[in-house]
């Protein structure tokens, strides 16, 4: 991805708002461009793959006026190969990562293997999907995986997939004993540093209070790249998710909110999009990178703010430097306050004015 390892990635996930127009798709990819994002995501499916006749549509999106049934829905949303391998040469063009989320083996090798995505996300839906999981990881790209609707348990099972599919021969049995002692091998380490795993609340859109942000450090705990994939209706969210750690943002973009469809109305509309991109921004350059030191801006004001040792009073040559005789005040650059106990009433060199600073050189042995 475009930005630096310790930096945000931001990705504008597009998915299914272009309502199957390739059109409607390269104005979201142009848009996300002119944004600021990183890259932008698409989904890529067999809709028989994914749904059995008679489905039923998730509660958001009857919602959103989406009520003839899954199966039809998503045949409703495909983009054809042709148009996806447009669009990938589209985006090349501006200088943007371009994803796609796969929901079957076959989509994902076409991504991979035909386009040569870079990296592979794994939906909300499918991190219980664990055969999948081990078939991704084989194809070789790390993966991100959203975790929507998960217990921990759940996400560190599919992180063992992923490990699995990583490392084992392909003639190995998959099994759920076999996943779990992968995760323990030494190389499992490696795998997960790769792997993204994005904080996710499968709702649209999700309240803020569901948003639990603090597990973006509990993922970070597990040695993975933390994420967070953002649902809620404005930016709150993705700026604390990046003042925690998170590395990865994603956040659904849309050219209008009130175009037909089950995802526009919980995405983010262009304009909105490139200030949050810019407030995130602002986020990552305030985030530094955590080795204390003066800022450049600050030093001119260290002689001015801070406390020096100066002559409480007149003291002729000979003096005791004793805590009496000292006193601290702002004054400018002079020992520090606590070369008072350096001092220990050892007489002065020469003479000083009343709030003179004491030198240095009173150290000297």
């Amino acid at each position: 991805m475009r930005t630096a390892a310790a930096g945000t990635t931001i990705i504008a996930e597009a998915g299914v708002n272009h309502n199957g127009d390739e059109d409607l798709a390269a104005r979201l990819v142009e848009a996300a461009a002119e944004a600021g994002a990183d890259a932008v995501k698409f989904q890529t499916f067999e809709p028989a793959e994914i749904a059995a006749p008679g489905a039923p549509n998730a509660e958001y999106q009857a919602h959103a006026g989406e009520r003839e049934g899954q199966l039809a829905m998503l045949e409703r949303l495909t983009l054809s190969r042709a148009a996806l391998r447009r669009l990938w040469r589209r985006a090349g063009a501006l200088g943007l990562e371009i994803l796609s989320t796969p929901f079957d083996i076959g989509s994902a090798r076409f991504l991979v293997e035909e386009l040569g995505m870079g990296r592979i996300k794994v939906g909300s839906g499918e991190l219980t999907n664990l055969p999948m999981i081990v078939d991704l990881a084989r194809l070789g790209p790390p993966l991100m995986l959203s975790t929507g609707m998960a217990d921990m348990e759940e996400v560190r099972d599919a992180l063992d997939a992923v490990v699995f599919g990583a490392l084992a021969e392909r003639t190995t049995r998959p099994t759920l004993s076999a996943l779990r002692e992968a995760g323990r091998a030494p190389e499992a380490s490696d795998i997960r540093a790769r792997t993204v795993v994005f904080q996710c609340t499968t709702q649209y859109p999700a309240p803020v209070a569901t948003a639990n942000l603090r597990v973006i450090q509990a993922f970070a705990a597990e040695g993975v790249i933390p994420g967070y994939s953002d649902h809620t209706a404005g930016d709150e969210t993705a700026l604390a998710a990046a003042a925690l750690g998170a590395r990865v943002i994603e956040k659904h973009i849309t050219l209008s909110r009130d175009l037909p469809g089950p995802d526009h109305r919980a995405s983010m509309e262009p304009a909105d999009f490139a200030a949050m991109v810019r407030r995130l921004r602002a986020v990552e350059s305030a985030l530094g990178d955590g080795d204390k030191r003066p800022a450049a801006v600050e030093l001119g004001n260290r002689a001015v703010a801070r406390r020096t040792l100066v002559a409480a009073r007149d003291l002729e040559a000979g003096a005791p430097l004793t805590p009496d005789a000292v006193a601290v005040r702002r004054a400018g650059e002079g020992l520090a306050p606590a070369d008072l106990w350096r001092l220990d009433g050892r007489p002065c060199r020469r003479a000083y004015a009343a709030g003179e600073i004491i030198s240095r050189s009173e150290l000297d042995a």
